[in-house]
């Protein structure tokens, strides 16, 4: 049985998912969820998802919610294949470099461009007033971080090393919509531009954006 991804286009979330599957090579099948109109609180998806949000997956008997849970459940069932160590698993060390990156995206950038890029990008485009105060708060919290980013960035490629994991492509759903939403932090450090630049130029996360755009 081929796994079944359920989700929106829209969702940065689900986005992210789409953006695991494609650096690995794995066959899915779509589902779509129209959250305009209130599909995600089925009591269908409730029964799989019980927060009520996207994306989740089916691989056989076995549901998984939670967008970087089912990344890093891709990256490990297909470690042979595609690009290898998303996960890092050859010694403890490595492995604790990834989960510190992963850490460092989740904290200290999800934290501040999720709400930003809400904010700025997708409050407007559901006819909703948007708190240019709150964008300018979330933007300058979001500059120091990224200050520190661009330190770390300017002695290795990527965030864990010289090698690319799922804790540098979880950054990318959020950060292409930074600029579209008003806030120009990325362009502006050298060496978080450079990296940036790189995760975005992926032949995978070229394929979720025509994933998005034609199905």
């Amino acid at each position: 049985m081929v796994l079944k991804l359920y989700g929106a286009h829209i969702s940065t979330c689900t986005q992210r998912v789409l953006f695991a599957l494609f650096e690995k090579g794995v066959s899915f099948e779509f589902v779509p969820i129209d959250l305009m109109k209130g599909e995600s609180h089925t009591q269908e998806v409730l029964a799989k998802q019980p927060f009520g949000q996207v994306p989740y997956i089916e691989d056989d008997d076995f549901t998984l919610y939670e967008s970087r849970a089912i990344a890093r459940y891709i990256a490990e069932k297909y470690a042979g294949q595609g690009t290898p160590d998303l996960v890092p698993t050859k010694d403890v060390k490595s492995r604790a470099l990834f989960e510190q990156a992963a850490s460092v995206e989740t904290s200290n950038f999800d934290a501040y461009a999720g709400p930003a890029v809400f904010e700025g990008f997708f409050k407007p485009m559901m006819g909703m007033q948007t708190s240019k105060e709150k964008i300018d708060e979330l933007s300058d919290n979001l500059s120091k971080k990224l200050d520190v980013y661009d330190q770390i960035l300017s002695k290795q490629k990527y965030l864990t090393g010289e090698n690319i994991t799922l804790a540098d492509l979880f950054h990318v759903p959020y950060g292409v919509l930074l600029k579209d939403a008003g806030i120009d932090v990325i362009e502006t450090r050298p060496n978080v531009k450079r990296w940036f630049n790189d995760i975005t130029s992926r032949p995978s996360w070229k394929r979720t954006q025509e994933f998005n755009h034609t199905a």
